[in-house]
């Protein structure tokens, strides 16, 4: 069973482009490197050969994979988000507890994660632990040195 995941018209256009890439650019790319390999004669002694099928073969899963993310991948109508609390997409600003940052992310998809942007997964412990609070409310997430506590002070559309 898939797992939908929802993402920004930016986010899944990256998708489908690397996609692309790789079923038009890449896929003959490794097959004509195992033509070549195949034409250099014995394939049993062939160590290009193998490389290159395995290369293929390597390709292949990632292709697959993100035929996969793609098939399962839902385009969200950011102008429809809940701002009352934190969902999907959301950009929230956070105080630090303990030592009075504040810090704003964004809460995406995992493959659209990217922290020196201010984007952070869903799936990460922020992220899981932000998901569904309030403005005013505090967030106490587990982290592998312990709890943060995260002040809720602003959500956003973007």
């Amino acid at each position: 069973m898939s797992k939908v995941s929802y993402y920004t018209a930016e986010g899944l256009k990256k998708l489908r482009d690397e996609l692309d890439q790789l079923r038009d650019v890449e896929r003959p790319r490794a097959s004509q490197a195992i033509a070549e390999a195949r034409d250099k004669g014995d394939l049993s002694e062939n160590a290009e050969y193998d490389a290159a099928k395995e290369a293929q073969g390597m390709l292949e899963m990632r292709i697959s994979k993100l035929e996969e993310t793609v098939a399962n991948a839902r385009l969200i109508d950011e102008s429809q988000l809940d701002t009352s609390k934190v969902l999907v997409h959301s950009k929230v600003k956070i105080k630090n507890q303990n030592n009075g940052m504040e810090m704003q992310y964004k809460l995406v998809a995992q493959s659209e994660a990217d922290l020196k942007s201010g984007k952070i997964s869903v799936d990460s412990p922020i992220g899981k632990g932000l998901l569904g609070k309030k403005v005013g409310e505090v967030a106490e997430i587990q982290v592998p040195n312990g709890v943060m506590k995260f002040e809720i002070l602003e959500i956003s559309r973007d």
